[in-house]
Parts: structure tokens; C-alpha cells; sequence
């Protein structure tokens, strides 16, 4: 099918002398008119709907700048190009605060203005031409190590590298290739399940050598280090993707130089063990075991399942030696925490450590599937990542960190777990006592198909606590979620494509960490 021919108008009062120029883009198969002055622009724009104007700047009576305002204010979609004589910066300026697309200082060449008229009208096909293109060069290389993917650095590197197709993908207009990338996804995500059962019990023995980063290890490793040659701010954001960290980064990077990384959440990836497992750095059977009131709390399925974080950071500081420095923890919940946090920033700066818990991508993905409304916002991975970005491009937390920088802080930022899309229901028996969880849970009788879900008798090779006789825990694999017997088809229909976490899957286990340091003000 042939696309229809770019129409474009230039405006100059000096327009003969442009004759070469015209025929330039017209021989490119641009359609162009040409006017000498910005009333008769108008008469023409209001007749036909041009893809791009060329303004010249200064003209007899009505001036490019003015034209460009007149067009602005009409709210046309037409774009803009103004061409200048002058070389002042301050009228760059004013062209580019009254939303010009570009702009040309004359002389101009006739390739000069092909390169401007290509950015603007054609840039984002060519961009999205050239994703595709790149894709399908990567693709045999991509899917063999796919393939042959054997070790933790293999699944996470493979993960990332599908992840950043994904996001890059999404701006392709390529729906055929973005479905590849998810079908790719779900065969390493099966890869993955059952490849990590025979090496997570490794992992739990208590040899760190050959195991990746975990939950435990993030303080240790990422923060303590940090602590000395400036202040630094420890961020744990609830439940960011990998992906939704790709989309945020970018936001960041004005004020911050990043180290990004990685780590792997415990199992179950769920807030009570692996975001505790961050601050005690501590695995949860031994968690319990030195922390009798977090015992009692999980054991009884409390709604407070993290109410000593700050204690568990404190100690763990201490064993690090840290213990003289001066801590201050905040938890947020709700916008209106998070704007007095950020209008006493001033107050907590002066400390050595700010340890910080935002909580709104955890609770974004839990109420996605409990609200009409933000099932429609968040309706996949692609919906949930433009409201993670725009929640933080307009977040109290953005304006926290721009005050961060400009203090010289360090900054520490990771996430506890992911999350996961959730499409096939697993029913599951279980017995009054059993946890609550969509896909993870544990108790007495806990009865399942292996086939769809990870059931361990065995909690001590997984470093889990044992509450009560016979326990067992059950782990959903793969994009499965558990439902009872009793009014499934009610929470089969609510649950369907919602995000959760607790199971094991690359989008819940493998958790972005990136350490920032300050740009100065």
C-alpha cells in the first residue's frame, strides 16, 4: 500500500531564491507549496492540512515566531521547522519554548533541509524500521543462547537482553515481533522453573561460591560499602520489574552516574521473606529463629509482616560494623507520606543513612486487579510500565532524588521482587490454617499438580520456617495462579491477567539494583 505524499509549506519572504531547495524535496517526493509571507501561511494552512511548515523567522509583518504561535494556539498537529538568520541564542530559544520541532540557521543547504524534513516527518518509522531490522539481526544469536543457557549469569543476561527487546519493541508498531519476544520469554521462564529447582537447594546450603547475589547479600554488598564517603539513601522500590526499571532509568540519569546490576530474590518472592531477607540479611529460617515476634507474625499470617524492618537494618549494620552511624527508616504507603517526606528532606539529610520503602508498584499491581478502572490502565506489561514511568515522573520520589543529588548523596536503589502476569488457574486443597497467598503458599495438606506448581515437604532445604506439624509450602511456576474449589470461576475471572508475586518465574526472582552517584548540583 502507498503512503500518502507529506505535504509541507515554506514560509520566506526570500522564497524565489529557494527555487533549488523546492525542487530538492519535491524530487524526494514531498508535495510543497511555497508562500512569501505569514498572513497568505495562514490562509493556506486553514485550507489544507500541512505535515510541516518551514518558517522563516524574520519576515515582513507577521514574523515565523508569531505564525508558530497562531498555529500552536489552534492546537494543529502540523510540525514546525523555523529557519533563521539569526544567530543570537536567546531567539533559538524562544523558537524552541513556543514548541518548534527543529531549527535551521541560513544559509541552508538543500541537504541541509532534506536532513531536517527527514528527522521530523520520518525519524520515528525510521527508528522503529531500524528496531525491527536490528531485532531480526540479533534473533538467531538471541535464541541460541536461549538454548544453551546453563548458569544464573546465563538466565539473568538472557532475561535482560529479552527484557530490553521488550521495551524496545513496544515503540516499534511491531506487534508480530513484540509477540516473539513474549514467546521467547515463557520458554525461558519453563527453563528457568525447572532448571532453578535443582540449583536453589545449592544455593540455601550455605556456600556462597557459585551461587549469584541474593536477597541476603544486598546490604552487604551494595550498601555498607557505600557508607563513609558520603551520606547515602537506601531505596527499596516494592515490586519493580526489571523492565519497569529500564523505562525509569532514564528519568535518573541527569542526576545520577549508575552501576547497574542485579540480584535474585529468595523464594517465595514475597514481601514478609525476601524484603526481610534484605534488611536482617538473613534467610527466613534463621530469621525466625533469632526474631521470635516476626516468627509469631508469619506464622499467624499477620497483616504486619514487615513491622521491623528498621530493627533488622540496625543489626545488620552493627555486624557490619556500622553501628555508629546514624540511621533514619521510612516506610510510605500513601502520596501524602511521600510529600511530607519530601518537604523534610532538609531534616533527614544530615544523617549518614536514609533507609527508604516505597510502596505504590506493589500496590499498583494489587489493585490492577481488584479496580475496573486500572485494569483497563494496567492491562499488560506494557500498561503497567507507563504507569510505573509516569507515576515517577511526577512522584514526590523524583523531586526526593533531584534533592538528593544536589547534595552529593549516594544513592542505593533495588526492589525486594517483582511481579508476573498471571493467565492459567491451579486448583489447589489445603486445609483452614493454610496462607493466603496467589502463588505461593503454605500449611498442612497442601495438594497440587506438579506440573503447574513446585510443592516442598522438605522447608529446611530451602532455608523456610517450619510452622506446625507437617508443613509443606507450594510455589506457582511458570504464569500459573492458585484458586480453592469453592467460588473459583469468581476468582478466576478477577485474578486472570492481573500481576502477582510469591512463585518462581525470571519476573519475580531477578530484581534490578543499581547504585547512583551523585552529578553534583
Amino acid at each position: 500500500m502507498n503512503l500518502p505524499i507529506k505535504r509541507i509549506l515554506w514560509v520566506d519572504d526570500e522564497i524565489d531564491l529557494l527555487k533549488p531547495h523546492l525542487l530538492f524535496l519535491r524530487d524526494r517526493g514531498y508535495h510543497v507549496d511555497a508562500i512569501t509571507n505569514g498572513d497568505d501561511a495562514l490562509v493556506l494552512i486553514e485550507r489544507h492540512d500541512y505535515d510541516l511548515l518551514l518558517l522563516d523567522e524574520q519576515m515582513p509583518g507577521r514574523s515565523g515566531l508569531e505564525i508558530l504561535d497562531l498555529v500552536r494556539k489552534a492546537n494543529l498537529r502540523t510540525r514546525v521547522v523555523m529557519v533563521t538568520k539569526s544567530e543570537e541564542d536567546h531567539t533559538m530559544k524562544e523558537a524552541i519554548g513556543r514548541r518548534a520541532d527543529d531549527y535551521l540557521l541560513k544559509p541552508v543547504s538543500p541537504l541541509q533541509v532534506l536532513s531536517a524534513v527527514t528527522r521530523v516527518l520520518e525519524g520515528s518509522s525510521i527508528r522503529q524500521e531500524h528496531i525491527a531490522k536490528d531485532f531480526a539481526k540479533n534473533f538467531p544469536g538471541l535464541t541460541q543462547r536461549l538454548q544453551t543457557a546453563k548458569t544464573e549469569r546465563d538466565f539473568a543476561e538472557s532475561y535482560i537482553e529479552l527484557t530490553e527487546w521488550h521495551v524496545r519493541l513496544e515503540y516499534s508498531n511491531e506487534p508480530g515481533l513484540l509477540g516473539t519476544v513474549q514467546a521467547l520469554l515463557a520458554d525461558l521462564r519453563k527453563d528457568f522453573g525447572c532448571w532453578l529447582m535443582t540449583e536453589y537447594p545449592q544455593w540455601m546450603g550455605g556456600v556462597k561460591e557459585g551461587r549469584p547475589l541474593l536477597s541476603v547479600d544486598v546490604v552487604k554488598q551494595y550498601l555498607a560499602p557505600n557508607v563513609g564517603g558520603s551520606s547515602v539513601m537506601f531505596i527499596v522500590l516494592d515490586c519493580l520489574r526489571m523492565d519497569q526499571w529500564k523505562v525509569i532509568a532514564p528519568l535518573l540519569v541527569p542526576y545520577f552516574e549508575m552501576e547497574e546490576s542485579y540480584h535474585y530474590s529468595i523464594l517465595p518472592t514475597a514481601t514478609p521473606y525476601c524484603r526481610n531477607a534484605i534488611f536482617s540479611g538473613m534467610f527466613p529460617d534463621e530469621m525466625v529463629k533469632k526474631y521470635p515476634e516476626q516468627a509469631n507474625d508469619m506464622k499467624n499470617d499477620s497483616p504486619s509482616l514487615n513491622q521491623y524492618e528498621k530493627q533488622f537494618l540496625l543489626d545488620q549494620l552493627k555486624r557490619e560494623g556500622l553501628g555508629n552511624k546514624s540511621v533514619h527508616y521510612h516506610k510510605i504507603w500513601a502520596v501524602e507520606e511521600g510529600n511530607k517526606f519530601q518537604n523534610r528532606i532538609k531534616d533527614y539529610i544530615q544523617q549518614d543513612i536514609l533507609a527508604l520503602v516505597v510502596n505504590f508498584v506493589d500496590i499498583l499491581a494489587h489493585k490492577s486487579s481488584q479496580t475496573e478502572i486500572l485494569k483497563e490502565m494496567v492491562p499488560d506489561e506494557s500498561g503497567y510500565r507507563t504507569a510505573v514511568k509516569s507515576w515517577l515522573e511526577h512522584s514526590w520520589l523524583l523531586q526526593v532524588l533531584k534533592q538528593l543529588s544536589a547534595s552529593g548523596f549516594t544513592v542505593v536503589m533495588t526492589s525486594d521482587h517483582g511481579s508476573i502476569r498471571v493467565q492459567r488457574s491451579v486448583m489447589v486443597s489445603a486445609d483452614r490454617a493454610a496462607s493466603s497467598g496467589v502463588r505461593y503458599k503454605y500449611g498442612r495438606n497442601l495438594n497440587t499438580s506438579d506440573k503447574n506448581a513446585i510443592v516442598i515437604k522438605d522447608p529446611e532445604t530451602f532455608r523456610l520456617p517450619v510452622f506446625g506439624p507437617q508443613p509443606s509450602y507450594i510455589f506457582a511456576k511458570d504464569d500459573c495462579f492458585f484458586i480453592y474449589p469453592n467460588q473459583a470461576h469468581k476468582y478466576q475471572a478477577q485474578l486472570k491477567n492481573s500481576f502477582q508475586h510469591g512463585g518462581v518465574s525470571m519476573e519475580e526472582m531477578l530484581v534490578p539494583i543499581a547504585v547512583m552517584k551523585s552529578r553534583g548540583s
